[in-house]
């Protein structure tokens, strides 16, 4: 059931809410929390495809933020506010609703989206495209528990995850991170099948990829070695190398499908490791509501510190390299470890 609104007001919504609600025969709400999404007009179907069908795991309330742009000075100057409501089938397992912004009230979303709140659920905003440089400071940002944003829709991938860092604030996530979760549970259980020192790491992946990036900085700041990020066609993330005292370890996906795992006195296995849809990224990140302390680590590492086989090295303000950083701050490194430094900084 749709029900749509011109020139409404937030009251006018919750009535049509409970409206449709009834006329559809689900009066009750079994609604876990809210999803609030902010895009663009150009992306908005995508994006809230992507929500219905992870609301089959996560029953929500959705509300979808449009800031239209008007033309003239006289339209700017004229608030506006028009609503679709969505109940039943055409609203997943919860309820849609989409709000477009005309005007002086662009600037005061979060006034129009706190009345359409789920009472004592937890606010969780996704900004599909054009998120905030810091998103827990902005009006929509700050009713949530959870801000969700997607460092690869940007213009420059590699300076957002910078600007991530920055104005990084607990409850805050990003989609390229979800996007190596397959890979770091397969890493990390290849480590527990053979028990060694890991000596350096190298990442391949598409170049200005925020996912290859993070995984990279995962590797460098959970292992304390050099990571070497190396550029290839893609698609994404296709394959990662560890250096180890046991022989390399080999994760390797060509075809953003089916990967192959390699390692000493071992013979290959394929592995599922297919590029997931948006749906099941944001359906990963609705499972968890507190604030991902590996992640912000990972961010926190930095880009500029890694080995860039395929590209200069930053110009100003060089950082040591990860297994520099750990012989200064935990003592003398490994010889092995040290070895792997010098190898990485000649290439």
């Amino acid at each position: 059931m749709k029900i749509d609104l011109t020139e409404t007001t937030s009251s006018k919504i919750n009535k049509a809410l409970v409206q449709g609600r009834r006329a559809v025969g689900t009066p009750a709400i079994g609604m876990v929390l809210t999803l609030v999404i902010v895009t663009d007009e150009e992306n908005a179907y995508d994006a809230l495809k992507a929500a219905n069908d992870a609301s089959r795991e996560h029953p929500s309330r959705t509300l979808v933020v449009i800031k239209r742009v008007s033309r003239s000075p006289r339209d700017r100057a004229k608030a506006r506010l028009d609503a679709e409501v969505r109940v039943g089938t055409d609203a997943g397992t919860g309820e849609t609703v989409i709000v477009r912004l005309y005007g002086e009230v662009i600037d005061h979303a979060q006034s129009v989206v706190l009345p359409l709140l789920l009472p004592d659920a937890p606010v969780v905003v996704w900004w599909a495209v054009n998120a905030p440089a810091a998103p827990a400071q902005d009006p929509l940002g700050a009713l949530a528990q959870r801000r969700v944003t997607d460092a690869y829709a940007s213009e420059q991938p590699i300076h957002e995850l910078s600007t991530r860092a920055e104005t990084y604030t607990p409850g805050d996530t990003d989609l390229s991170w979800t996007r190596i979760t397959p890979w770091r549970s397969m890493l990390a259980a290849a480590l527990d099948q053979a028990p060694c020192t890991v000596t350096s790491a190298e990442v391949t992946g598409e170049e200005f990829n925020p996912s290859c990036e993070l995984l990279a900085m995962w590797l460098a700041d959970r292992l304390n070695v050099p990571v070497t990020r190396k550029v290839s066609d893609g698609p994404g993330l296709t394959a990662v190398r560890l250096e180890s005292s046991s022989g390399a370890i080999v994760l390797d996906r060509p075809d953003g499908s089916l990967a192959t795992l390699s390692m000493r006195g071992q013979p290959d296995r394929a592995v599922a490791l297919k590029r997931r849809d948006t749906s099941e990224l944001l359906a990963e990140e609705l499972r968890r509501l507190d604030p991902d302390e590996i992640y912000a680590a990972s961010l926190k590492f930095g880009v500029d510190r890694l080995g860039h086989a395929d590209g200069p090295q930053p110009a100003d303000d060089p950082q040591p390299a990860a297994g520099e950083k750990a012989a200064d701050e935990s003592g003398p490194a490994k010889p092995a470890a040290k070895k792997a430094a010098k190898k990485a900084a000649a290439k």
